[in-house]
């Protein structure tokens, strides 16, 4: 590790010394890695370094290289240190602390507070309905939490497949219809009159579960501006088999609005109004993205193209 940024870690968490502990994982397309490291003569047994490297040479694992890629990913880690800095700290649901952000050449690291050691020690691949609810629960605290805002330093309009973030998906996007659709798909979510902050990559792989399963996020990168129902049908498509998703559809929307209003401490009914309406809508955007991106990927199931036509259907009727 940069000297400098061992000193800066030492500094911010009063230990005399540290050493790496293990890789946790490296970060997408090369751009450096997340490591976790113990700490002496520190209060913190140990801590999570995200330690991002601009590559000189990007490796995106489905060939997707291109400059246009690359400045993506520089922002979203610029918004990632923006949101730590000016906003996590109002955050109702649970996230890991940060103990600091130095940024040097091309390089940035962030000292996080390490979940295992809040007992936050379990990563899921398969998820039990109450893990789902506490989720849920937690999407709501946080989308509780800036209810109204506008994003500053963040994304204007948050999630990783944003339409003007991603041209080059929706050139590859063989399905016309969806192809002619897509704009209008995109203005529908984003002139909502109900927004808050969305976390924008809200898959099960980014929550970390207690022994009794409660809950906390990580990963910040695409934190931006949009309706909560986003994080809502995404987290579902990340967990959830097809016929999990039509079946449960009814009993997770009505759990996470049930969660928000106890956070909001009121019923809101014309923003639950308002972001049902969207929910078709916010996965027929992701399945825009998904299809041009990946078309053989396992989140493109029966489930998600019946919804995409049926809301194209009634944007072409609309037309």
């Amino acid at each position: 590790m940069n000297h400098s940024f061992t000193s800066f870690i030492l500094e911010k968490t009063g230990a005399t010394s540290l050493q790496e502990v293990e890789l946790i994982q490296e970060l997408w397309s090369g751009y450096g890695h997340i490591k976790r490291f113990a700490l002496k003569g520190s209060p913190l047994q140990s801590v999570v370094i995200k330690n991002v490297q601009y590559p000189k040479q990007q490796q995106h694992p489905r060939g997707w290289n291109s400059q246009f890629g690359h400045e993506r990913k520089l922002k979203s880690y610029q918004v990632e240190t923006a949101w730590y800095t000016q906003y996590a700290q109002h955050s109702k649901a649970r996230l890991p602390k940060c103990y600091g952000i130095r940024q040097q050449n091309n390089e940035v690291c962030i000292v996080l507070e390490d979940l295992d050691t809040a007992g936050y020690i379990h990563r899921k691949q398969h998820i039990s309905w109450q893990g789902i609810d506490n989720c849920l629960a937690w999407l709501a605290n946080f989308h509780a939490s800036y209810l109204g805002q506008t994003p500053q330093n963040l994304w204007s309009i948050g999630s990783y497949w944003h339409f003007a973030t991603r041209p080059q998906e929706l050139t590859a996007l063989a399905d016309a219809p969806l192809k002619k659709a897509a704009p209008f798909i995109d203005q529908k979510l984003n002139d909502c009159i109900y927004t808050t902050f969305i976390h924008g990559d809200a898959k099960l792989a980014n929550f970390c579960f207690s022994a009794n399963d409660k809950v906390a996020g990580v990963d910040f990168q695409y934190v931006g501006g949009g309706c909560g129902i986003k994080d809502v049908a995404y987290f579902m498509g990340s967990c959830l088999p097809e016929e999990e998703c039509e079946r449960l559809e009814a009993d997770i929307l009505t759990n996470y609005f049930t969660h928000l209003h106890k956070v909001l401490g009121t019923e809101h009914k014309d923003l639950e109004e308002e972001w049902r309406a969207l929910y078709p809508y916010a996965w027929a955007d992701f399945h825009r993205f998904l299809k041009g991106w990946s078309p053989g990927h396992w989140k493109l199931n029966s489930y998600s193209e019946r919804i995409t036509q049926n809301v194209v259907k009634e944007l072409s009727n609309g037309l």
